[in-house]
């Protein structure tokens, strides 16, 4: 049976902690970012899904010399890839061990136009609003208490007339089964744990946590992957993992 009795933690409250993060969300990812740029370790998911992504959202906007944000950037393979594509891009994260790979990568690797802090989205929004042209968060909406709160600051930190790309996990029966018990268990593609169904996150919350926050939702798209092949292609089918692009409207 599917865990549908989990209530999916959403808007902020009074009792929201001052950072928006779980310390074991941290902890999880810190223990294994030495092996972030390991293309056959438990992150090889990302490396594949990468240009895959980066495509799609290249058809949506260009970011070649624009100033772009990358929130929870990890390791820095989405930061990496977009800094390779022309922009001038920040990426931001709370896991100092994470951010220590991603800089020495950056060195190693020469990649240009790419800086790095250890900052919130919240604490970054209230330093820099409306300084980016674009605004990425992928795969990590569904790994912080209050994911209402980090849309809400991506939509800060976008220029009027910006754009903002989120990705994330749907929350449904499918999602459990192909996410959890095939991706964790059956195929062991992610480390067991590495998500939990409550905090998955619907297509019509985000979409609703992105017109609160004031952005205007353009398109979504979803990501399909074939374990046989071990092959992953964009599709229209966003039941399990998906992308949404959202605008801030100009001045």
């Amino acid at each position: 049976m599917t865990p549908d009795h989990f209530t999916h933690p959403n808007m902020p409250s009074s009792s929201a902690p001052p950072t928006n993060a779980d310390p074991a969300e941290l902890a999880k990812f810190s223990a294994l970012a030495h092996r972030w740029w390991d293309t056959e370790s438990e992150f090889r998911p990302l490396h594949q899904i990468n240009p895959l992504r980066l495509n799609w959202m290249l058809e949506q906007v260009s970011i070649e010399g624009k100033r772009v944000l990358d929130v929870g950037c990890g390791g820095g393979i989405l930061t990496d890839a977009m800094g390779r594509a022309g922009a001038n891009v920040l990426g931001i994260d709370l896991s100092s061990k994470a951010l220590s790979v991603a800089k020495l990568h950056a060195l190693e690797a020469q990649t240009p136009n790419v800086d790095y802090r250890e900052v919130s989205a919240e604490d970054l929004a209230v330093e820099q609003p409306g300084q980016f042209d674009v605004v990425t968060c992928m795969e990590m909406l569904e790994h912080v208490p209050i994911p209402a709160s980090v849309v809400q600051a991506c939509a800060t930190l976008v220029k009027p007339g910006g754009t903002v790309f989120f990705s994330t996990i749907n929350r449904n029966p499918k999602a459990f089964l192909f996410a959890i018990v095939g991706a964790e268990y059956i195929l062991q593609l992610l480390p067991k744990g590495t998500h939990e169904y409550a905090k998955f996150i619907k297509a019509s919350e985000l979409a609703s946590y992105a017109r609160a926050a004031g952005l205007d939702v353009q398109t979504s798209k979803g990501l399909e992957y074939n374990p046989l092949t071990k092959h992953y292609w964009l599709s229209a089918n966003t039941s399990v993992n998906y992308m949404l692009a959202t605008t801030k409207p100009g001045q």
